[in-house]
């Protein structure tokens, strides 16, 4: 697990590095529109920033503006490609490094009301030195910048469109669904903080409680996070109006889709949701770099509409747009809850008991890299169906498939379980079973559960990850459960064993969402 760690913040802070460089590469082109500031924010806390604006922008005309808040460890240069982009078509767009990272002054508040506070203060000083039209104001942002820029749109009626890409609306969901610890996701993020940042006093005893699995704060943390989730600000968000777009990739390992599907459903005013394959912020990583990408074409548009009053059909288009992790093109939606209208179940009968505290060889991969080999070939991570030890994982199977089954959308995991012991963890595997045996995930969660009388059974509603994949014709789904995986932190003590049954008064089921053909 320390190997899979430390590949995964190489790689995070690599690629940081990568992002930064890359657009600083293209300041020379930039000279005459490119130039780098200190902004004060919230307290005076010096923000280091740069503003990109329009090539011959003077004073006596406005410009919609911009606000770019950076990604959790990445240098103020991150989004020096798509400013320079943005000013080309007329806008005035200033980038900041989020407090605590980097040059820019003040500790690591994690999206806390301080970082809320920065943001308005930047749109102050933008409106105060630069062209930027007041009632044309936008923010977006990877990650972190998007985390902030959704929390900042709830408390600042000035920003009329937001544009959030692998980000999150609920943070609890996002690193402790299923009650569970996204230990890869939690130690990434704070590894990279401290590499890279000043972590405040508040984030500190926050990730200590969290990767020690501190039950007593739990509820600490909880708060924490909820004060840190825009879906608690859901109606100033929506008294607000801002026009939101939210982007994400199916394999974010750091902040699922589920959360942000949940979040989309709930917002009143104008709305977009796309989903692409990859992990968290694969999907924009080439448009970072100045490269064609998808996802940064939408923002694009979805800006010129809302703040530029462009009529380029955004606003008429299906709102729901999910690109299939395959070669299929993009699927359009009216909205998210229409991926539930075809659904398709298979049993999950009979009883199975596994002991705990062993790695069946069934797991969600690598935070940042499995899902990331995905995108780009195809290849998710696999398992032999046959082959795993059914003393430590339990498996069913559906029948073979005659027809393809495009899954889109959340499968759903019903069951029953006792366990020997009042607390443990279990992951919930699907897999695409090929004729030889061989499994190719299609999505997994985890689930914990505290306090349970051992012995006693008891239901459990369980959401996989959101997902859109093709099982081809000939194939069949397979539902795996295990105890073990490194993506997660478990709760099972020596020696447990978690039992899995079917009542006939309640019968477990695999319920999976299909495309209406």
């Amino acid at each position: 697990m320390r190997t899979s760690l430390a590949l995964a913040v190489s790689a995070a802070l690599v690629a940081g590095t990568a992002l930064g460089l890359a657009p600083a590469a293209l300041a020379a082109d930039t000279a005459g529109s490119l130039r780098f500031v200190d902004i004060a924010g919230d307290g005076g806390t010096v923000l280091k920033a740069n503003v990109v604006t329009p090539a011959g922008a003077d004073s006596t005309a406005r410009h919609p503006l911009i606000v770019l808040p950076t990604s959790w460890a990445v240098p103020q240069v991150e989004y020096l490609a798509q400013a320079q982009k943005l000013a080309d078509s007329g806008y005035v767009v200033v980038s900041y490094n989020s407090r605590g990272f980097w040059q820019s002054g003040g500790e690591i508040e994690t999206a806390g009301p301080r970082d809320i506070a920065d943001a308005s203060k930047v749109i102050d000083w933008a409106l105060a030195n630069t062209p930027a039209d007041p009632a044309h104001v936008g923010m977006a942002g990877v990650s972190y910048g998007a985390g902030i820029s959704l929390l900042a749109a709830a408390h600042d009626p000035r920003i009329k469109a937001v544009a959030a890409l692998s980000g999150w609306a609920d943070l609890i969901e996002s690193i402790y669904s299923g009650r569970t610890q996204h230990l890869q996701a939690a130690a990434l993020l704070g590894g990279a903080g401290y590499l890279t940042g000043r972590p405040g006093p508040e984030l500190q005893e926050i990730l200590g409680d969290f990767l020690s699995s501190n039950l007593a704060k739990e509820e600490d943390m909880i708060a924490w996070g909820r004060k840190r989730s825009a879906v608690e600000q859901l109606d100033r968000i929506n008294a607000n109006g801002a026009a939101i777009m939210l982007g994400n990739a199916w394999g974010d390992t750091i902040f699922p889709p589920n959360q942000y599907a949940s979040f989309y459903e709930k917002l009143t005013g104008p709305k977009r949701l796309e989903f692409r394959p990859g992990d968290h912020a694969t999907a924009e990583a080439t448009g970072l770099l100045g490269l064609p990408n998808d996802t940064w074409t939408s923002a694009h548009r979805w800006f010129d509409h809302y703040l530029k009053g462009v009529d380029n059909g955004v606003d008429r288009e299906q709102p729901v747009r999910l690109k299939p992790r395959s070669d299929a093109p993009y699927e359009g939606y009216a909205d998210w809850k229409s991926l539930d209208a075809n659904r398709r179940k298979f049993g999950l009968g009979g009883t199975q008991r596994i002991w705990a505290n062993v790695d069946s060889g069934a797991d969600g991969g690598v935070v940042m890299l499995s899902n990331l080999l995905d995108q780009f070939f195809q290849a998710p991570p696999v398992a032999s169906i046959p082959l795993l030890p059914r003393a430590f994982a339990g498996v069913w199977q559906s029948e073979r498939y005659d027809n393809p089954q495009r899954v889109r959308g959340t499968v759903k995991v019903h069951t029953t379980v006792s366990s020997t012991d009042e607390s443990g963890t279990f992951v919930a595997y699907l897999y695409d079973v090929g004729p030889l045996g061989v499994g190719k995930l299609v999505s997994n969660a985890p689930y914990t559960f505290h306090g349970r009388t051992p012995g006693q059974p008891f239901g459990v509603d369980l959401e996989l990850f959101s997902t859109a994949y093709d099982v081809p014709a000939g194939h069949r789904l397979a539902l795996v459960v295990d105890t073990v995986d490194p993506l997660y932190i478990e709760h099972n003590p020596t020696g447990a064993q978690l039992t899995f049954s079917s009542p006939a008064a309640d019968p477990s089921y695999v319920s999976v969402p299909l495309r209406s053909e």
